[in-house]
């Protein structure tokens, strides 16, 4: 299946004021406060394609993503994700399986039953001293 998460950015030095530095790769204040985490790979992606057009001398055409794209995404990989780690469980066998089930239901009755004579027990005791 691959690697499922994605791939951390190159590391990149941090100024005196604890930003990542564009010094070194050249890019701009801006772009490097915006790859700190807080805007989006999409929106970044945007930004590039709009700057790349405005380079060309060129309007930007609309973005083909729909508004839902991202979300979408998130639950595509979200379930990926549940695939794998179901992949990864050691499931009972059906011996284990009925064995387990069968301790329950015992242990169900005996718990009723304790619970059911503690009930009669105490509410003779409870008729008694109220008559």
């Amino acid at each position: 299946m691959g690697r499922l998460q994605r791939k951390k950015p190159a590391f990149r030095p941090k100024d005196k004021s604890g930003n990542r530095a564009a010094v070194d790769s050249g890019q701009t204040e801006e772009a490097a406060s915006d790859r700190s985490g807080t805007v989006s790979d999409a929106v970044l992606a945007e930004k590039k394609r709009r700057a790349v057009a405005a380079a060309a001398g060129r309007p930007a055409a609309p973005s083909r993503e729909y508004p839902g794209r991202r979300q979408v995404d998130k639950i595509m990989q979200f379930l990926r994700e549940v695939r794998v780690e179901l992949r990864k469980v050691t499931w009972p066998s059906r011996k284990q399986t009925l064995g387990s089930t069968a301790v329950v239901i015992v242990l169900v009755i005996i718990i009723g039953v304790f619970l059911g004579a503690v009930d009669v027990m105490l509410s003779s005791l409870v008729h008694a001293v109220l008559q």
